[in-house]
């Protein structure tokens, strides 16, 4: 007798089980890796726009400062490159906006950088913290961008060293919160009392600071200051002092033609004290 060959309803129904089991494991999984280096480009390229910002700061491209604004408000989120010392403050015509992935999202901002600017001598930045991405559909997906005080990006959390260098009066920075008008007003520098040294400022920018050193013979001896700001009236100012104690023996007060509120620093003939009187002046730091 000839019997047909085939499969039973029931063989059919268990290779069909089978084969549905294994799909419902095997597709999200697949999915999972089409999108999962959807979320690292996307980091990268985060990283890439920052470091372009760092770079076009430093080399003073425009004469200006860069940064990258994180924009969650859009849809899908942005990322946008931009041409100022501030997002609000920017040079809108370059604004250059980056949308990411729809399947990505920024979920957290840590430390104060929706936006990060670097600072136009040391391409380091205030906006210290980090930038989260994640799938949306996979939630546990992640990639952390981590931003250090030095303007460097990493996948890795920076440690935080120790501060243990002397402090040294001789060396100061301190914020100034009054405008400086930069054409009309003069840094008057006072030794010992008597002796008084007026240096415009206007004839003293280089690359949008105040850049200035000098050497003064006061009584027979010389006495060397350098003067220059970190950032100039942006929108405050902040000042960085330098006077070696070795070159300097008279006492020594700066001040601005502008300032009739005091001093914005003050040295004692043996360099070791430093303090100030002006009402705009904050945030005085030994370095």
């Amino acid at each position: 007798m000839f019997y047909a060959s085939g499969f039973t309803l029931l063989e059919l129904m268990i290779v069909l089980t089978i084969l549905v089991t294994v799909g419902a494991v095997v597709i999200p999984s697949v999915a999972l890796l089409q999108k999962n280096p959807k979320l690292t480009n996307t980091a990268e390229e985060v990283i890439g726009a920052l470091t372009t910002a760092q770079n076009k700061t430093v080399s003073s491209e425009g004469n200006s400062q860069y940064g990258v604004f994180i924009k969650t408000t859009a849809s899908p989120h942005q990322y946008i490159l931009f041409k100022g010392a501030s997002y609000a403050s920017r040079e809108t015509s370059f604004d250059q906006p980056f949308s990411i992935p729809a399947t990505v999202e920024f979920y957290t901002i840590d430390g104060g950088v929706g936006e990060v600017v670097f600072d136009k001598l040391t391409g380091a930045t205030a906006n210290v913290g980090n930038i989260s991405l994640r799938l949306k559909d996979a939630p546990a997906q992640t990639k952390i961008i981590y931003i250090s005080e030095a303007g460097t990006t990493s996948y890795t959390a920076p440690s935080i060293p120790l501060d243990t260098r002397t402090k040294d009066s001789r060396h100061v920075d301190f914020n100034y919160s009054r405008t400086i008008n930069t054409v009309t007003e003069n840094i008057v520098l006072t030794f010992n009392g008597n002796f008084v040294q007026t240096i415009p400022v206007n004839d003293n920018i280089n690359d949008g600071q105040i850049d200035w050193q000098g050497t003064f013979n006061i009584g027979g001896q010389n006495q060397t200051v350098v003067i220059h700001t970190l950032r100039l009236n942006n929108p405050d100012t902040r000042f960085s002092v330098f006077r070696d104690r070795r070159l300097n023996t008279k006492t020594l007060a700066i001040t601005l033609s502008g300032d009739a509120t005091g001093t914005l620093a003050e040295y004692s003939a043996d360099g070791l004290t430093t303090s100030f009187d002006s009402i705009y002046v904050d945030n005085f730091e030994w370095q």
